[in-house]
């Protein structure tokens, strides 16, 4: 009994240490508000508008949680759903969504079949890319609607140059 209590003892005290070396809570996430969530899917809308594209565009946190959907008048009501699917891969994988590019000195795949492939709640199409402060992902902007993933990803990376300044 004298043993049991002398390693309880022992490890009660290291807790205290333990906690007092865990590196400091990042700011980083605290930089993608509400506002900034805003002028990145409005930058996004305004690009693809500009191409001639009717979109959603939905702008969530680093745990995928919703900050920011807006789906462009004459939008297909289901470019929420894509949206939310895309975002999820691009937290899921913490790089844009879409197919996985070769590795350095790997020849390049052949070719894939059209579309996208689902996972759980998400799909592994083009159209969203993370939002990051340096290395740090603070979040994800994923746009669907546009003919192409490759302008889902020019839309949403319009909006996420639009607040370059801000991601510092």
């Amino acid at each position: 009994m004298k043993t049991s209590v002398a390693v309880l003892t022992a490890l009660l005290a290291a807790v205290p240490s333990t906690f007092a070396q865990a590196p400091a809570p990042t700011q980083a996430s605290t930089l993608l508000t509400a506002e900034v969530a805003q002028i990145i899917a409005q930058e996004a809308i305004t690009k693809c508008r500009a191409d001639g594209y009717k979109v959603s565009v939905l702008v969530v946190d680093s745990l995928n949680a919703p900050k920011l959907l807006i789906r462009d008048d004459g939008a297909n009501a289901k470019t929420t759903d894509v949206a939310k699917m895309k975002a999820t891969a691009s937290i899921v994988y913490n790089r844009p969504s879409g197919p996985t590019p070769p590795l350095p000195g790997t020849p390049a795949p052949p070719p894939a079949r059209p579309g996208a492939f689902f996972f759980g709640n998400g799909m592994n199409a083009q159209g969203a890319i993370p939002i990051k402060v340096g290395d740090v992902t603070i979040g994800a902007v994923a746009v669907s609607g546009a003919p192409g993933g490759d302008k889902d990803v020019a839309c949403a990376d319009a909006g996420i140059q639009k607040v370059a300044d801000k991601l510092k």
